[in-house]
Parts: C-alpha cells; structure tokens; sequence
C-alpha cells in the first residue's frame, strides 16, 4: 500500500511541476509586445521610457517593451507608426496633425509629453541678436526635418518678422551646433536641451548665448506627444493603457530623482556624458514637462481650447485640407485618471 501510496505521490508531484511549468509559459506568451520608436537619439529627456522597463513597470503591465529611436526625427517615427512597423511612439504633435490631413490617417495621440514645446531660436549675442526683432539682416540654420524650423514661419507672424529679411540656410541636423559654435550662422532652430547644453559643451560661452523660446513669445503649440499606431489602439486598447499607467509611474520617478532616473539611460549609451544628459534632462523637466497647468491637471491631457488655438497658428503657416482639423488627433479615452496622473512640482537637484 505504502508503495502505491509513493507511486502516486510523485505522480502528483509531477503534475503540479508540470502545471507549474505551463502556468509560466502561459503567463509568459501573456505578456503583449510593443515595439517603440523615440523620435530622436536617446538622450536624458527620454529616461522615464528607459526606467519604466528597468523597474519593471511595464513588465507589472503584462507588457515586453522594446524602444528603437529614429535617426531622421519625427516624419520617420510618424511614418514608421502609419505603416504599422512600430506600435507606438513619440513624435511632434504638429507634425502629427499635418500628417493626419495630408493621409488621412487615423493615427492617435494619447498623452502629451512636452506640454510646453521645446521649439527655440538658440542665438550668439555677439552677433547682436538679444530678441526676435534682431533676427531680420541675419543668417538662421535651419534643419528641413527640426520640428522647431515648422514652426519658424509661425513664430515670424506672431512676432511681426519679415521673414523675407532673414536669410534661411538649410543645413543638416548633425552641422547645426558646429555652424554656430563655429560662426557661420548667427543663429539656428532648435531645442534647447540639445541645442543650448551641446553648445556649451563645444566651448561657446554661456552668456554669448541667448535662447529665445517660442512659447514665450507667442506659441500655443503642445510639444511631443506619445501617438499610437491606428491597428494596435484597435486591437490592443487594453496594452495602450497599461504602457501609459507605467510610464506616469517611470515619470513621476523621473521628476523626483532625475540623477538617478538618467543612469536608465546611460546603461543604452555607454558613450552618453552623466552630467550632460542629466543637464537636458533637468531643462526638460523644468521647461517642457512640470508646468504649470501640467501642476494643476496632471501630465499627459490636453486642453481642448488650448488644441483648436494651437491648430489655428498652424493653420497660419500651412492651409489644412480638411474643416474638422482637429477632430480624432488626441485621444483620452486611454489615459488614467486625474488622481493617478499627479504632477510634483518638487524636482530632486
């Protein structure tokens, strides 16, 4: 009897190791993957993305996040969602807009990163530029594929620039910084926290350096939002919504202890500078993401009123094709609440 008894014990055993086994399997294949395309190179801006996978956040999500960035910036991440070759990303939000009216495509933003952009002039003050009325007589490098340079044509209105006036060098994304640490344009587009910091580390000094922002002379635009690929928010809204639970946990962590936050970073970019990127990513925080209607509201909503006021500036510098321009360009549905989305308004230094 003792030997049946034995013979079915380890029977059991067996079985329970083998249920064991298929319950992780099962809850391995559970896990949805998402493939995720950055809009620019990794740099300390994108440390929340980094450090919801290294903390497990997303893993918590039942999500297998994989981040890719795109060397050509914005129009190539868009692209790259539109066809449905990574599922989500982060892209400019205007870009975003233009898109949509030109394809039609039902492509989604569904949570602002920038909430104020980080569209600028970076300029030398010995070249007598101090204020956008100073940029008429001069020469501006403009990369073709700078969100900031779309929104050039904008900012030239708004401030009354004859931008007849100011001589536009198109010049590459890579020569940008060099051009003007070396003086072969008085001033370029850009974001400050790449732009201004790589400046600064090419030896311009500081206070010949002056940062004119657009959404301080005029701009209502949003910056960078997180967008979801049309076949993934149909099929896989439940994943969406989980990335975005994870990543205002990897956010929230981000703004209290930003040192500690880049070396999510630095673990992809054996090359990256701590200091550096921990400077554009501090700018980042302080400029673009805590401001003060993000205190108020909480990261990643819109204002409505705000949107159709940004689209109308847009509308100034490029003539839409259809009439509800902003119909379906932000979607809410995915976000979590209010309560959960908090902002801190206290930044570890």
């Amino acid at each position: 009897m003792a030997i049946v008894d034995r013979a079915r014990l380890t029977q059991s055993v067996a079985l329970l190791a083998l249920f064991v086994a298929l319950s992780r399997s099962l809850t391995a294949h559970a896990e949805t993957a998402i493939h995720f395309t950055l809009d620019r190179k990794v740099d300390g801006p994108a440390a929340p993305f980094f450090l919801a996978i290294d903390k497990g956040y997303f893993k918590h999500e039942g999500l297998d996040v994989t981040i890719d960035a795109a060397s050509d910036g914005s129009p190539q991440a868009i692209n790259r969602l539109a066809t449905g070759k990574d599922d989500m990303g982060v892209v400019d939000i205007n870009m975003l807009i233009k898109f949509r009216d030109v394809t039609k495509t039902p492509i989604k933003a569904v949570f602002v990163v920038f909430d104020k952009p980080p569209y600028a002039i970076i300029a030398r003050k010995s070249r007598g530029i101090v204020a956008p009325r100073d940029l008429p007589g001069k020469k501006l490098g403009a990369p073709s594929a700078d969100p900031a340079f779309a929104q050039w044509p904008i900012f030239a209105k708004v401030n009354g620039i004859d931008g007849a006036k100011v001589g536009i060098e198109n010049i590459g994304l890579a020569v940008r910084e060099p051009m003007l640490a070396s003086g072969e344009v008085d001033a370029i587009t850009g974001c400050p926290f790449t732009s201004y910091v790589d400046l600064k580390a090419r030896g311009v000094p500081v206070d010949d350096l002056v940062v004119l922002q657009m959404a301080d002379y005029g701009l209502e635009l949003y910056g960078d939002a997180i967008v979801v690929a049309p076949r993934f928010a149909q099929d896989k809204p439940e994943a969406v919504r989980g990335f975005l639970r994870a990543y205002v946990k990897a956010l929230q962590d981000t703004v209290r202890e930003p040192a500690r936050a880049v070396e999510a970073v630095l673990r992809r970019e054996d090359t990256a500078n701590k200091a550096v990127e921990l400077e554009r990513l501090r700018m980042a925080i302080d400029d673009n993401i805590v401001t003060a209607g993000v205190k108020v509201n909480g990261y990643g909503d819109i204002d409505p009123q705000r949107l159709a006021a940004s689209i109308d500036q847009l509308a100034l510098a490029y003539s839409f094709r259809a009439s509800d321009k902003a119909a379906g360009v932000f979607d809410r549905s995915f976000l979590p609440p209010p309560t959960v989305r908090g902002a801190s308004a206290a930044v570890s230094r």
